[in-house]
């Protein structure tokens, strides 16, 4: 129960406080191993033909990532910041990231 509580109310605020949020970063294809080391403060998903990248991230540690998807030339679908909520894709969410 305290441990719901705590990551429904008091995680968000101090997530908000360091300036940390969290994102799912879609990537069009599937990332091998070598590929994924490049981003290890993120946990992959594959969801379809994509692979889902989902981490929290501050403003530098996502244009970091972003430049790392850039530099790697992989095809960039989509960036969204989740909720509080909502912090990776649900299976079987067509709009899920």
């Amino acid at each position: 129960m305290y441990g719901e509580v705590i990551r429904h109310h008091l995680i968000p605020v101090i997530e908000s406080a360091r300036g940390a949020a969290w994102y799912t970063i879609r990537i069009n294809g599937h990332l091998g191993a070598t590929v994924l080391s490049a981003f290890p403060a993120l946990v992959s998903q594959r969801h379809g033909a994509h692979t889902v990248l989902t981490g929290l991230l501050d403003r530098s540690a996502l244009y970091g990532v972003l430049a790392e998807v850039e530099a790697l030339g992989l095809d960039l679908v989509e960036v969204r910041q989740l909720t509080p909520q909502r912090r990776s894709p649900e299976s079987g969410d067509s709009r899920s990231p």
